[in-house]
């Protein structure tokens, strides 16, 4: 593995219908704990994005990602994901040329196509579009952050004679990274040359997604793989694994019911291959370690993102965990990973 590793937590800042928890109180503990998280020494805080939710899901990560750029200092930012049919891709390179400023250069950004429906419907886009408008946002971006000026003839988007301000601080702008659950999102995320959130079977996404990088030439272990893999380090699973349990519960039944809704046609799962595993490592330390250190290395993955809240519960529930993840889990993995 040539990448370094990288590990961080991931927020989407919900509070289900009578948590006593309420959203504004989310937000805050969310902001105190990434400060934490940056005084660890962790790597990343991620994102997510989805609409029209009761629980107050996370619309849109501008700006708590400029509340959390301006509150830390070395994690990097960054989506798993941002729902690219919804933004307009002028406006998202400002936005994310802004954030890399704010940030002194520690943007990144994983991008997807979306699938649930009634955020399509909601925002009245046909879902049959969401493939071109994601292509389309994506070449946008790259012209955009090139600082020069520069002319986008497509299906969707036609642009004439554009200068997108503020430059990024990061020459090329933000890394980009795609999310794949299909063969479809492995080949482009292989043609954009990103890197990669696996979100669907191994040999339908990640394996191919490496073999149409080394067909053209390139080398995988120069690319990143990311992932949301959650760990809750402690000694007693039994006492306090119950609670955090029952609210991941709440948020696999949402999602449950966006793939319900789905259309056959753009189902995210085949359901003849196995996922990627993305449920939680529960336990002490040593369990901890040896499974997150055995997933790394069948999977390849350089990135590692954890929930750092679970729906209905403070935030700062998670906060003891966090740090014994960080001071204790952490370094013992990457030895067993990069010393490999």
């Amino acid at each position: 593995m040539s990448q370094p590793l990288r590990f961080g937590v991931v927020h989407d800042f919900r509070s289900p219908p009578g948590s006593p928890v309420g959203l504004p109180e989310i937000y805050a503990q969310t902001l105190e704990q990434v400060e934490l998280v940056d005084q660890l020494g962790l790597d990343l805080v991620w994102f997510t994005e989805h609409h029209f939710l009761d629980d107050g899901h996370l619309p849109n990560f501008v700006p708590v990602a400029g509340a959390v750029a301006a509150r830390t200092k070395r994690v990097r930012l960054s989506t798993d994901i941002c729902l690219a049919p919804f933004y307009h891709p002028l406006r998202l390179a400002e936005d994310l040329a802004v954030l890399d400023n704010i940030s002194g250069g520690r943007m990144e950004l994983g991008i997807g196509m979306g699938y649930a429906a009634h955020e399509f419907k909601g925002f009245n886009i046909p879902q049959s579009r969401r493939v071109s408008l994601t292509e389309e946002l994506v070449e946008i971006l790259r012209l955009a952050w090139t600082g020069e000026r520069f002319s986008f003839h497509g299906k969707r988007y036609d642009f004439e004679d554009i200068t997108v301000t503020p430059r990024t601080v990061q020459a090329g702008g933000p890394p980009l990274w795609i999310a794949g659950m299909s063969a479809g999102s492995a080949e482009r995320a292989a043609r954009f040359d990103t890197h990669l959130l696996p979100q669907g079977a191994r040999g339908v996404v990640l394996d191919p997604w490496r073999q149409k990088l080394l067909e053209s030439g390139r080398n995988p272990e120069d690319y990143r793989v990311g992932i949301i893999r959650s760990v809750f380090v402690t000694d007693d699973p039994e006492r306090d694994w119950g609670p955090i349990k029952q609210a991941e519960r709440y948020r696999m039944s949402v999602y449950g019911r966006f793939f319900k809704e789905t259309p056959d046609k753009l189902s995210a799962f085949d359901p003849e291959q196995q996922s990627i595993p993305q449920g939680w490592i529960v336990g002490d330390v040593e369990h901890c370690v040896s499974e997150l250190t055995a997933f790394i290395k069948e999977y390849g993955i350089t990135d590692v993102v954890g929930w750092g809240a679970a729906p209905g519960l403070p935030p700062a529930a998670m906060n003891a965990s966090i740090e014994r993840y960080a001071k204790e889990v952490v370094p013992r993995v990457r030895a067993n990973v990069e010393g490999s």
